[in-house]
């Protein structure tokens, strides 16, 4: 109630606009890049050495620092190849540059989002490898639209 008298007082309308940003900037490099991140923090994690029992507390501080830093990158950045990838389904690609693969695309948008929940989930460098796969599919059908 006060919002809408506030609204009508100051003279404030409301605006829409056709997508999140200006149009010609949108490049799925985000998501690549991200997809290549949680390759590399899954390898990291793989790679990381349990310490033992006879380990210092200095060396098994050093395991679990390392251990929820690859874990907290790894989860950040599938998040943020998600967030790409459905940015350039939801503002870029439109009935005019994917119509003619439509069908491609959405398959591609979904394997690639549910592979990104997946590798937030999961240490599993086969599924990083086909969610970094996924997103090139998705780069491709972009490319197609240039």
């Amino acid at each position: 109630m006060i919002r809408e008298q506030l609204r009508k007082l100051l003279r404030i309308e409301q605006v829409y606009a056709h997508c999140d940003i200006p149009c010609g900037i949108y490049d799925p490099f985000d998501a690549l890049q991200a997809a290549d991140t949680v390759i590399k923090m899954v390898a990291k994690l793989s790679d990381l050495a349990v310490p033992g029992g006879d380990a210092t507390v200095e060396q098994k501080r050093e395991y679990h620092n390392s251990f929820s830093r690859f874990v907290l990158a790894k989860e950040e950045y599938s998040e943020k190849c998600k967030k790409e990838v459905l940015i350039l389904w939801t503002d870029y690609f439109n009935e005019q540059n994917s119509g003619a693969f439509k069908e491609e695309l959405h398959a591609a948008v979904w394997n690639a989002t549910k592979l990104c929940s997946f590798n937030k989930r999961n240490v599993d460098l086969t599924k990083a490898n086909e969610l970094k796969a996924a997103v090139q599919k998705v780069a491709e059908l972009f490319q197609r639209t240039k």
